[in-house]
């Protein structure tokens, strides 16, 4: 999970929305919204509805987060 929406979540519940319900509400689809909470990908379209719902910028609502490479000492 190189993408994370944690600072969408705490935006909305800063604004005091009930995330799923709302985001439902203004016509994101649940599958959408499961794929947010899981930090799965999702298009750019979904990502500019979001922007426009929020009156915000994309990185107000999610952030990268680079994956750990494991160690190959041997």
């Amino acid at each position: 999970m190189a993408i994370r929406y944690d600072k969408m979540f705490h935006l909305l519940e800063s604004r005091g929305l009930t995330n799923t319900y709302w985001l439902r509400q203004q016509g994101v689809h649940p599958a959408t919204v499961n794929k947010l909470r899981k930090g799965e990908r999702v298009n750019t379209d979904t990502i500019e509805l979001l922007c426009k719902l929020l009156q915000c910028q994309p990185g107000d609502i999610m952030e990268y987060i680079p994956e750990e490479k494991e160690s190959t000492e041997g």
